[in-house]
C-alpha cells in the first residue's frame, strides 16, 4: 500500500433525501410527500477549493448583471448560494457547464431506504443510520493524502459536530481492519452551511444529478456531468449485487438498478 504522498484533500460532503422512516406516531411514511424513498451522501473532493470558490463566485457576479434574471423571484437567494433544487433552469445549466470545467471528483453511497435493514442495522436511529454511510462514504479514501480537510454541509441549526466526528472514525477503524494497517494521515471533519462555503454548493448539485436520476429516471444532469463522477454505490440494491458499485469499469445506467 503506498504511503501518504504529502498532498492536502479536500471533501466537501452534502446529502440529498432524508433519513426519516416514520412520523411521530409511529407509522412508516418512506416514499410519501415529504419523506423521501433514499437517502444519498456525496462529496466532491479536490486539493484546489480555491479554483473551484472563485469560479462560483465569479459566476454570480456575472448573473447579477444580466437583466435575464432581474426580478425572478428565487433570484436573490440564488445571488447569496447555488442551490440545484430552488435555481431557475437557466441558472442552473450556467452552474452545471461551470462545474464541468473545473478540477474535482465526486462519489456517492446511496441507501434505499429499507424497513427491514434500518430497524436491524441502525436500530431503527437516524442518526446511527446518516453516520453508517458516511463511515461507507469515506471508507477506502483517507488513507492517500497526508492531511484530509473534510467539510459536512449543515442545513439549518442541526450541527453534530461530535457523531460525525465518530462516524469519521468508525471509516478509519473499518479501514484498518480491512487492510491490518494503520492510517498515518491528519483529518479534520467540520461542519459549514451552504453559504459559507461555496464548495458545498457545488457538492449539491452533483448530488441533485444522481437524485434526478434515481428518484425521477432522469439522468441527463448525470450524463452531462458524468467524468467528475469517478465512484457510485447502490448500497442497498441487493437484486443488482454485486455488480452495484458504479465506476469507469461498470458506468452507472438507470437501466442497471432495480426499481425504488
Amino acid at each position: 500500500m503506498k504511503p501518504p504522498d504529502g498532498i492536502v484533500t479536500y471533501f466537501f460532503v452534502d446529502e440529498a433525501g432524508d433519513p426519516i422512516f416514520y412520523n411521530r406516531h409511529g407509522e412508516l411514511i418512506v416514499g410519501q410527500e415529504g419523506c423521501s424513498r433514499i437517502l444519498i451522501l456525496g462529496f466532491i473532493r479536490t486539493t484546489n477549493p480555491e479554483h473551484i470558490r472563485q469560479a462560483l463566485i465569479i459566476l454570480r457576479a456575472e448573473l447579477s448583471k444580466d437583466p435575464y434574471f432581474k426580478g425572478i423571484p428565487s433570484i436573490e437567494r440564488t445571488l447569496r448560494y447555488f442551490h440545484a433544487k430552488d435555481d431557475v433552469p437557466e441558472v442552473r445549466e450556467r452552474v452545471y457547464k461551470t462545474l464541468q470545467s473545473l478540477d474535482f471528483k465526486a462519489e456517492f453511497v446511496v441507501a434505499r431506504k429499507i424497513e427491514t435493514i434500518f430497524n436491524k442495522r441502525h436500530r431503527r436511529k437516524e442518526n446511527v443510520f446518516y453516520d453508517d454511510l458516511v463511515s461507507k462514504l469515506f471508507e477506502n479514501k483517507l488513507h492517500t493524502s497526508s492531511q484530509n480537510i473534510i467539510y459536512f454541509a449543515v442545513r439549518g441549526n442541526r450541527i453534530r459536530q461530535e457523531p460525525l466526528d465518530s462516524a469519521i472514525h468508525t471509516a478509519i477503524l473499518t479501514f484498518e481492519s480491512k487492510w491490518q494497517t494503520k492510517i498515518s494521515t491528519n483529518i479534520n471533519a467540520q461542519a459549514q452551511t451552504l453559504i459559507g462555503e461555496p464548495c458545498l454548493q457545488a457538492a449539491d448539485y452533483m448530488n441533485w444529478a444522481v437524485q434526478r436520476a434515481f428518484n425521477k429516471g432522469d439522468t441527463r444532469f448525470f450524463h452531462f456531468m458524468r467524468e467528475k463522477i469517478s465512484f457510485l454505490v447502490d448500497l442497498y440494491d441487493y437484486a443488482s449485487y454485486p455488480h452495484n458499485f458504479y465506476n469507469s469499469k461498470n458506468q452507472f445506467d438507470i437501466t442497471k438498478i432495480s426499481p425504488l
